[in-house]
Parts: C-alpha cells; sequence; structure tokens
C-alpha cells in the first residue's frame, strides 16, 4: 500500500504535488486543508483520509473529524492535526496514546517537518509531513511518501517541494 503524506496545505496544491501523488494507493491529510477544494482534489486522485486542522472551517470539519485512528494494512494509526510529538504530546491526545498507543502517530500545524520514535512508547513512529503549502513561516514546502508492508512503514521518502514563497 503506497501513501502520500502532507499536511498545511493551506488551500494550496500545485501539480508538482498531485503528480508526486499520482501513484499513491491512499493520500492522507494531517489538517489544514484551507479549502474543501483541496480536499475534493486530492480524494480524485486516491482515496482521501484526513482531519481537520485549526483554520478548516464548517465545511471541511463536516467530512474531516479531529482525530482518525484507522487500521492502514495491518498498521494501527491515528493522525491529528494539533497533537505534540513523542516527549510533548497534546493534552487532547496524551492519555490515549499512553494507554493505547498506535504503531504510527501522524500530526501536522508546526510547519516543522519531524519523523522520530518514541522508545517509551513501543517504538511508536512520529511522523509530521511539514507543511506543503505556501502560508507560514518554513522556508521549504515538505510532503512524505512510503509504503505500508506487512504492518511496517517501508520505503520512506522526504520530499522536498521547493521554496514557499
Amino acid at each position: 500500500m503506497k501513501i502520500g503524506l502532507l499536511s498545511d496545505t493551506h488551500s494550496y496544491l500545485d501539480d508538482q504535488i498531485l503528480r508526486l501523488l499520482s501513484d499513491r494507493d491512499e493520500i492522507w491529510h494531517a489538517g489544514d486543508f484551507g479549502t474543501l477544494q483541496v480536499s475534493d482534489s486530492l480524494n480524485e486522485i486516491a482515496p482521501l483520509r484526513g482531519v481537520y486542522g485549526n483554520i478548516d472551517g464548517a465545511d471541511i470539519r463536516q467530512v474531516h473529524p479531529k482525530v482518525l485512528r484507522f487500521d492502514a494494512n495491518g498498521l494501527d494509526v491515528m493522525m491529528t492535526h494539533i497533537g505534540g510529538y513523542p516527549g510533548k504530546y497534546h493534552p487532547d491526545v496524551r492519555q490515549t496514546i499512553k494507554e493505547n498507543p498506535p504503531q504510527l502517530y501522524i500530526t501536522g500545524h508546526s510547519h516543522i517537518l519531524k519523523i522520530m520514535t518514541d522508545k517509551s512508547l513501543d517504538n511508536l513512529l512520529h511522523i509530521n509531513p511539514g507543511a506543503a503549502g505556501k502560508h507560514g513561516f518554513h522556508k521549504i514546502r515538505t510532503m512524505v511518501r512510503f509504503a505500508i508492508e506487512d504492518a511496517q512503514v517501508r520505503d520512506l521518502q522526504v520530499i522536498e517541494l521547493g521554496k514557499r514563497a
């Protein structure tokens, strides 16, 4: 199963992003779509799983939940927009993660690409794909691609999409 992961598009999708997602089995978006059109465009390429972010309006919140927990090819995945990272989990999810940690924990919001494990929680893998859009303080737009095989993340790729401005 091939996954394309992005976040913080803030209403912006370019041809490069669409091309990089064109061979994916699923697309995951960790919030701050910006517009429902971004969600719809991604869903036309491949099945979309996403969560709403702090800038997303009621229309997006009716389509995408705040927290999404699901099985992807045997991998237990949890995704939310504002969720923190190992050692600094957001209070909204901290208890859930400690009591029932997923294998893969995905967040957005910070615009900072971060991939790390939480060794205290059975090597939970945390991924924040950074920001794929042009709004924010980040300098380089980023996204992540990977595969899920035998309940494991494989072939993890960090993609730099170019400068924000």
